[in-house]
């Protein structure tokens, strides 16, 4: 079992920025691939980013490339969300999700975070 904590949500203007963090407990999370996928009211939950155990590689979808930057601390078991030049329509409920694999598209894994509201305000 690998238990997920999301951290720093908040509310932000357009064209600020959050960091959030996902720390990892349980089993070693620090050996799965983790993402960050996010709901916002109405709407299905999508994918948002990525980022491999080994070797490192990233993802993002279209909307946020270029204004976020998914990265990892193996030592911390945590991974981080960096989210600059926010919109508001970032804004949403953000998971973290452990486990995901890459085939034509990301598929979930089975380790959720509880997630974090993020609202940007225009």
């Amino acid at each position: 079992q690998v238990q997920l904590v999301e951290s720093g949500g908040g509310l932000v203007q357009a064209g600020g920025s959050l960091r959030l963090s996902c720390a990892a407990s349980g089993r070693p999370g620090r050996e799965y691939n983790v993402g960050w996928f996010r709901q916002a009211p109405g709407r299905e939950r999508e994918f948002v980013a990525a980022i491999t155990w080994n070797p490192i590689d990233t993802d993002y979808v279209d909307s946020v490339r270029g204004r976020f930057t998914i990265s990892r601390d193996n030592a911390k078991n945590t991974v981080y969300l960096q989210m600059d030049s926010l919109k508001p329509e970032d804004t949403a409920v953000y998971y973290c999700n452990a486990g995901l694999r890459r085939g034509s598209r990301w598929y979930e894994g089975g380790y959720w975070g509880q997630g974090t509201q993020v609202t940007v305000s225009s």
